[in-house]
């Protein structure tokens, strides 16, 4: 039912859409302006991300674009079933000049035709085409087969991998790993050796928040998560592949032993990173960034701290080449009936210069950060609890550098992301898969099921619900 809701709030998109280029208005005869011509500085904006963390704060985050770019905006946000909201308002033929989006959704809205093609514009632009503001390599997560381009980052999207405890190998002695068979004995040793120091038997090796993310482990297998799609256009899910076998009986023995936390398959990623920070496990599996994060997270407690995270990139194939998972690129997208299209491409210019990082990332100045007349920045009461997140947490522009820093640990675990993943094929069949593949891969790691039954069973299952093609 609720394919077919969407697909019919599709269909009628389209049909809104066609209407609307129909009635675009043109220069008449007596000379008058075109319409693009005549374009205010006006924007209608609809996001889920960007702006101010309360209605307050937004409506200053809104001033605070008019004030450095000159453009009144009014930015949207809509915090819950986003994409669903977009299709509906789209479909509905409302009329946005900017649409927030992860590339899934722009799949969807680009097949439909309702996004505007920005391949030209993006060339034409001093701003978007310099590959120090947007390097080249990332153009091409969101450039067509046909050479196409329908939108502008967001920003900087990092991605997964295993985020260990630094300061526990040190303690313990031990060597990074790099091999499974490293991690057991690392994981085994944050198990038994007691390395929080407390005398008792507390700390597990791993957690996870299910399989969320165990892509650097299952890297040792060359297995892609969700799914692929090959050449002929088939469907496979690589960890319902006789390939995963040898990794699910990896994690299996971590179970069985008590190095994997028993709760890792309802743990939250809240439950996650608690049992990190508070010295009960060595590995997590989570986004770069929390490299940082989880690092500042314990400065800011105890300026003495010895905790260390860092990320690591997993177990390498038997090729050596490591498989780790990007996220999926948030873009911004002028779509076919938007009112003002230059003004909105003059914002997304204006997003990728250090002003428009200022503001996405520190927000609203002397509300969210104050600067003394030595330059020196200073985050305010309200700045400490947004973070520095106002819609992009790490610009794609590489000439913007944060005045605060960056947090211990984030650049070199970002290389890891940039030079071994890649984003993952979600399709709209993805959350019914899903629901089939955790089961029998729960099942595999938990003793329930022999691993290679638990695949067998999660194949066959896939298959006869046309989830997978072979």
């Amino acid at each position: 039912m609720k394919n077919l809701m969407v697909k019919l709030l599709l269909a009628a998109l389209l049909m809104t859409l066609l209407a609307a280029c129909q009635q675009t208005s043109t220069a008449d005869e007596s000379g008058e302006e075109t319409d693009a011509e005549q374009e205010e500085k006006t924007l209608r904006i609809l996001t889920s991300v960007v702006g101010g963390k309360t209605p307050e704060e937004h409506a200053e985050f809104e001033k605070e674009i008019e004030r450095l770019t000159g453009i009144s905006v009014t930015i949207e946000k809509v915090p819950t079933d986003y994409d669903q909201r977009l299709l509906t308002s789209m479909s509905a033929g409302e009329q946005y000049d900017l649409v927030y989006m992860t590339k899934p959704m722009m799949d969807v809205l680009v097949d439909q035709g309702a996004l505007t093609e920005l391949t030209q514009s993006i060339q034409d632009s001093e701003i978007l085409s310099d590959p120090t503001v947007i390097p080249t390599e990332e153009w091409e997560l969101i450039t067509y087969d046909d050479g196409k381009i329908y939108s502008v980052f967001n920003k900087f999207e990092g991605g997964t991998m295993p985020l260990i405890r630094q300061d526990w190998l040190e303690a313990l002695g031990l060597e990074e790993p790099t091999t499974l068979d490293d991690y057991y004995q690392v994981l085994k040793a944050f198990t038994e050796q007691d390395p929080n120091g407390t005398g008792q038997d507390d700390t597990y090796g791993l957690t996870t928040a299910g399989l969320y993310d165990i892509q650097g482990f299952m890297s040792a297998a060359g297995v892609k998560a969700r799914y692929v799609i090959e050449d002929d256009g088939s469907r496979t899910i690589p960890y319902a592949t006789e390939a995963a076998i040898p990794v699910y009986e990896w994690f299996a023995k971590l179970y069985e032993e008590g190095i994997l936390d028993p709760n890792f398959a309802t743990n939250d990623s809240g439950n996650m990173q608690e049992l990190f920070l508070s010295d009960r496990v060595g590995v997590v599996t989570y986004w770069d960034a929390w490299v940082g994060l989880f690092n500042n997270i314990r400065l800011n407690d105890d300026p003495n701290t010895s905790f260390m995270a860092k990320g690591l990139p997993g177990a390498p194939d038997e090729n050596g080449e490591f498989m780790l998972r990007r996220g999926d690129p948030s873009v911004w997208a002028i779509p076919v009936n938007a009112e003002h299209p230059e003004t909105a491409l003059e914002f997304l210019e204006f997003w990728h210069t250090p002003e428009g990082n200022t503001v996405s990332t520190l927000g609203v100045k002397d509300l969210h950060y104050t600067v003394d007349e030595n330059g020196e920045y200073e985050l305010t009461e309200l700045g400490e609890i947004a973070n520095m997140d106002h819609g992009v947490v790490f610009p794609n522009n590489t000439n913007w550098e944060n005045p605060f820093g960056t947090l211990p640990g984030v650049e070199e675990a970002q290389a890891i992301i940039i030079e071994h993943a890649q984003p993952e094929v979600s399709t709209a069949d993805w959350p019914q898969a899903e629901k089939i593949v955790e089961r029998y891969v729960f099942a595999a790691i938990t003793g329930d099921m022999p691993a290679p039954e638990a695949v067998e069973r999660m194949h066959g299952e896939l298959l006869a619900a046309d989830l997978i093609d072979n």
